[in-house]
Parts: structure tokens; C-alpha cells; sequence
């Protein structure tokens, strides 16, 4: 019978035995192996791009705030509110550039156009709205937070996805209201 006190070994592998080899490659076989990361997934090239950037996150923002868009309001066709994928893009540009301000624009963007469909096309469904509220939430925390210098230059904002979320069902208006209401409250005016 195997002992069931002791902890499960480590699985062999993993950052943990990549790390002391790379710390032994010349630095030009670091760069051939970035490039080829780079080459091998347009994910990768995003990353290592994004990371690359200069503080504002140059095309990269532009690049993520256009897949955001596309799930909402795409150049031909429909919506396909695919808000994993819109969600995704801001995880990732955070994630790859760390971009406290850049986070918070696409965040917004995804707020606005998530408020713009449900107020053109109508009511949607319980997850698209919990899905534009846990954004409006997430954006709420960093403007408390880390990005609370910004606050005056997103206020505007802010306030017209206020206006077009009424008379929007569901508890949606309420929501948005009450969170952008409190924003206001705590860091408009001073």
C-alpha cells in the first residue's frame, strides 16, 4: 500500500528544469530561440511585442482593442460575442506588457462596446451581462487602485456608458449606475 503521507514528487520538467540550462546558452542562441517562439504563433509574436513596446503599449493596445471590437460590432457580418476571446485579449495585453493604463482603455472599450450592443440590438442574456459587469468591476478596482490617476481622463466615458445603459433590463442600469455613480463619488470631484 503506498504511503499516502508523503507529498506527491514533483513532476520532472517545467520552468524548473528549463531555467538552469537557458542560464548556460550564449546569448545569441536565446535570441534564435525568442525568434523562433516568435515565428511559431501569432499569440507569441503579441507577446513578445507587447513586451517590447514603449510604456503605452503602442499597436499592441490598437491590436487588442480591435479584437474586442471585432466581437461586438466587426467590419462585415454580425457580432459573434465571442467575450471569451474579447476577455482574453485584455488578459493577455496585461499580461505581456503590464500596462496598468493600457489595461484600463481596454477594459472601458470592452465595457462601452458591450453597453452599445445590448442598447442597439436589445436585450442579450444573464451571462453577456454578467460578463460586461464583472469588466465594469475589474475596471472599477484598478481606477481605485493602480490606475487611479487616469480616473479624470475616463470620466467622460464613463458617464455616456451610464446614459446609454438605461432603460437597458436585466439590472444592468442599476449595476452600471451604482459602480460609476461610486467612482464619481470617490474620485471625481475633489
Amino acid at each position: 500500500m503506498p504511503d499516502v503521507t508523503k507529498k506527491p514528487s514533483r513532476k520532472s520538467g517545467g520552468w524548473g528544469a528549463v531555467r538552469p540550462r537557458l542560464l548556460t546558452w550564449e546569448k545569441s542562441a536565446l535570441l534564435a530561440l525568442v525568434k523562433d517562439l516568435y515565428d511559431a504563433a501569432a499569440e507569441n509574436r503579441d507577446f513578445i511585442e507587447a513586451r517590447c513596446q514603449l510604456e503605452d503599449g503602442g499597436a499592441v493596445l490598437e491590436r487588442q482593442r480591435r479584437k474586442i471590437v471585432e466581437q461586438f460590432f466587426p467590419a462585415r457580418g454580425e457580432g459573434k460575442l465571442k467575450l471569451g476571446e474579447a476577455r482574453k485579449a485584455i488578459r493577455d495585453y496585461r499580461r505581456a506588457t503590464r500596462n496598468v493604463a493600457g489595461t484600463a482603455e481596454l477594459l472601458l472599450t470592452y465595457v462601452e462596446n458591450g453597453t452599445r450592443f445590448t442598447h442597439e440590438y436589445g436585450d442579450i442574456d444573464e451571462r453577456f451581462y454578467s460578463s460586461v459587469e464583472t469588466a465594469l468591476d475589474e475596471l472599477a478596482a484598478l481606477l481605485r487602485g493602480e490606475a487611479r490617476e487616469i480616473y479624470p481622463q475616463l470620466s467622460g466615458r464613463l458617464a455616456k456608458v451610464e446614459q446609454m445603459s438605461d432603460g437597458i433590463g436585466w439590472g444592468f442600469h442599476d449595476f452600471v449606475a451604482d459602480v460609476i455613480g461610486r467612482l464619481e463619488k470617490d474620485l471625481g470631484r475633489r
